[in-house]
């Protein structure tokens, strides 16, 4: 039975399809579905092949709707719990989800479906048998007209043409039922029709052929594309070792619960996100992170699910469900994001509503104008008008956004760059300038404390007040000044009702008096401020280290001096969008002398003391003269993420990394600024590639089948070659996954 979920007398209902090439697919399902009454939020994930709906069975049995897709030349399969029934032909086992699919309502473009299984050779699949069967039947008719004399080869042309469009024929009649009249399959119907009428039997029959020959293709490249999601799936381990009343047994990852242990050998995949509770080993997070380096991890560290322990044995905690992991949740929003259209596509869309009865409206006058005005041949012109038709479909022109989006999001993926959606790539292509957080993003975000120093000259007991107002706090300079606290033996005093000030630091009460830590700024509107200190904060600030001032009600105790130095790669990733024309700049809280010197450093423009809602203001001014893209921590530069036209998020794997920004860079690296700009400039690229192609082909095409140049198997290869060449020439994004 599938999962549900109820809702008054509806329940949630989730299947996997098998055999959707674009997402046209998805429209024609989805309007098919939508005309059942009790169905209701239909969803439909082309590149997850899933399917989920609201049903209220009352009304619709279950059965009606997988008939309904099964109709339309699909196979379906119930899910439950990630697994699946199989049903028909369906074999596929990739872990899909159900999200919206794209609506190209003005064209649904459908094929022969069949599975999409990886393990299935092409002849397998029922695209495979459409293609063996028409082409043996095509064979054997030419073989009767070679061998027996008379009319008995047309009539075997007939019956190739015949048998080989029925299929065909059924699926457009499902689809017009569905309120599709505009279909290739209609299209095809009604040329192969005609093409018998007016006694062209032997190009029909080859033109069926070839169709189907065409969609082989198609699925081949659709499959392809699909590719990147099923190689994350495959990081994850099938089996585990758990560990339960001091025995070890492997078990299925999949059936992985919170709170269990794991036994992790060197050499081995590690099954679930989690933490380490025994071992230290170097960890290959590559596979997640696209981080090439192994990291050295103990107790307490997390770990995620397809890292490779690459030298001792691991004890770890399972801290995440096999469904919620980061490898789940990637391909999740993998998915998600291929689902949603880029304006290209919905101007492509929008355009095709119009385009395709444009086309059909144009067949009919070529078919009528010129025998009735001009007293030309009907046969003639009917056959040129049926070839207008198959050269018409805008098959090509609907695939050319979404096959690049899909390849250009896997490849992505695999290098640890996640991008939610095509309007996230258009965007970042156009990116002009590109506004950094410091701390955690252009800084590695441990900061170490470098100097101290205290009114009365007793340093440890200006580090033990600080101490204890940081204490339980874990922002990084807080977490910085326990350390050296613990260090140097200090116990921290006991402070109570610590609380935050936003953009000016701490306090917390602390022996019945109130302390502070916070931005030397805030110490001299509290007039905690002598002149002497004034001098030693601009000295320390002009060497780039953030000063905080430490001080109780209107009297400085001391100040503590720290640094936090640039990661290895940042000045590398400015010098980077330099070269793309895209400007850089830090925008952080810190104070001016300190961000100028760090700025300095990396070559890059700054603004600084900025309080988090000077940074969103910050962003909106850029953004009046610029396409401006912030990248930050994900959570305290949240309003600022925001602010941008697209907001990119820095964190290994983490909740907020992959949830709250319109991209993550899961590897930590700001060299991967530049390179996700790359990318997109050259998705962007490959889409108006793959718009000329398909447009272009069509106006060569249209023009000399008016002209009576070319016949109805052109017309199918212009069709069906341009399709192909558009989601092989988006295919070659794949190969960004290298690093190409």
């Amino acid at each position: 039975m599938p999962s549900n979920e109820e809702n008054t007398d509806a329940c949630t209902l989730t299947w996997s399809v098998s055999g959707m090439d674009c997402a046209s697919c998805a429209t024609k399902i989805r309007g098919a579905l939508e005309r059942l009454p009790g169905v209701e939020d239909v969803r439909v994930s082309v590149m997850g092949e899933t399917l989920a709906l609201s049903l209220d069975e009352r009304t619709t049995s279950r059965e009606k709707v997988e008939g309904a897709v099964r109709r339309l030349g699909y196979d379906i399969a119930v899910r439950q719990g990630g697994t699946r029934e199989t049903i028909g032909e369906l074999a596929h086992d990739h872990e899909g989800h159900g999200h919206g699919g794209a609506d190209h309502s003005g064209h649904a473009h459908s094929h022969s479906h069949g599975s999409s299984d990886p393990d299935k050779s092409w002849y397998q699949t029922g695209k495979g048998r459409l293609v063996i069967g028409t082409g043996l039947l095509l064979v054997a008719a030419w073989a009767i007209k070679f061998a027996v004399p008379g009319d008995a080869s047309h009539w075997a042309f007939v019956m190739a043409c015949l048998i080989g469009v029925f299929p065909v024929a059924r699926r457009a009649l499902a689809a017009l039922m569905a309120g599709m009249p505009f279909t290739i399959e209609m299209l095809m119907t009604i040329a192969s029709a005609g093409a018998l009428v007016i006694g062209a039997a032997e190009e029909a029959a080859l033109v069926v052929f070839l169709f189907a020959v065409g969609e082989v293709l198609e699925g081949v490249a659709a499959d392809r594309a699909r590719a990147g999601i099923r190689a994350l799936g495959d990081l994850v381990p099938k089996t585990a070792l758990l560990e339960e009343g001091g025995k070890t047994r492997e078990v299925e990852a999949a059936s992985l619960r919170i709170g269990q242990t794991v036994l992790v050998r060197p050499g081995d995949r590690i099954p679930a996100d989690g933490e380490i509770t025994d071992g230290m080993a170097s960890i290959d997070e590559a596979p997640v992170t696209g981080e090439s380096v192994p990291k050295s991890k103990g107790p307490g560290e997390e770990v995620f699910a397809g890292s490779i322990n690459t030298d001792a044995v691991l004890r770890v905690r399972v801290t995440r469900t096999p469904q919620d992991n980061t490898i789940a949740r990637i391909i999740r929003l993998v998915e998600e994001a291929q689902e949603a259209r880029a304006p290209t596509e919905r101007f492509i869309d929008r355009f095709s509503r119009y385009y395709m009865p444009a086309i059909v409206g144009l067949a009919v006058l070529v078919a009528l104008v010129p025998p009735l005005l001009a007293g030309q041949s009907w046969d003639v012109w009917i056959y040129r008008a049926l070839a207008l038709l198959l050269i018409g479909c805008p098959c090509a022109l609907v695939i050319s956004v979404p096959a690049s989006i899909a390849s250009s999001l896997s490849a992505a993926a695999r290098r640890g760059l996640l991008m939610k959606g095509g309007a996230v790539i258009e965007t970042a292509a156009g990116i002009q300038l590109v506004a950094f957080d410091k701390t955690g993003t252009l800084t590695v975000g441990r900061p170490v404390v470098t100097d101290l120093w205290s009114v009365d000259g007793d340093d440890l007991a200006t580090l033990a007040l600080a101490a204890g107002v940081e204490a339980g706090s874990s922002h990084p300079l807080a977490e910085a000044i326990l350390k050296r606290a613990e260090e140097a033996g200090i116990a921290a005093k006991a402070g109570r009702n610590a609380r935050a000030v936003a953009g000016r630091g701490v306090e917390a009460e602390i022996e019945g008096e109130t302390a502070f830590v916070g931005s030397p700024r805030y110490a001299a509107e509290q007039g905690a401020m002598t002149d002497e200190a004034r001098n030693r904060i601009e000295a320390l600030e002009a060497e780039g280290k953030t000063v905080a001032a430490v001080f109780r009600a209107g009297r400085l105790q001391g100040i503590v001096a720290l640094r936090d130095e640039p990661r290895e790669d940042a000045r590398r990733a400015v010098e980077e969008l330099s070269s793309l024309g895209v400007r850089s700049m830090m925008l952080t809280g810190d104070n001016g002398r300190t961000a100028a010197a760090i700025a300095k450093g990396l070559s890059m423009e700054h603004r600084a003391e900025l309080l988090p809602d000077d940074k969103v203001k910050a962003i909106r001014s850029l953004a009046e003269g610029d396409a401006v893209m912030m990248v930050g921590d994900g959570i305290n530069d949240a309003p600022a993420l925001a602010a941008a036209q697209i907001g990119v998020a820095m964190g290994s794997g983490t909740d907020v990394a992959l949830e709250t920004a319109d991209a993550a860079l899961l590897a930590n690296r700001v060299s991967d600024v530049p390179a996700l700009i790359r990318i997109a400039r050259i998705t962007m690229g490959n889409i108006r590639q793959n718009i000329a192609i398909a447009l272009g082909l069509k106006a060569v095409f249209l023009v000399t089948t008016i002209l009576g140049f070319t016949g109805l198997w052109i017309a199918v290869l212009a069709d069906t070659g341009a399709t192909v060449l558009v989601t092989l020439n988006a295919l070659r994004l794949l190969r960004l996954s290298r690093g190409g």
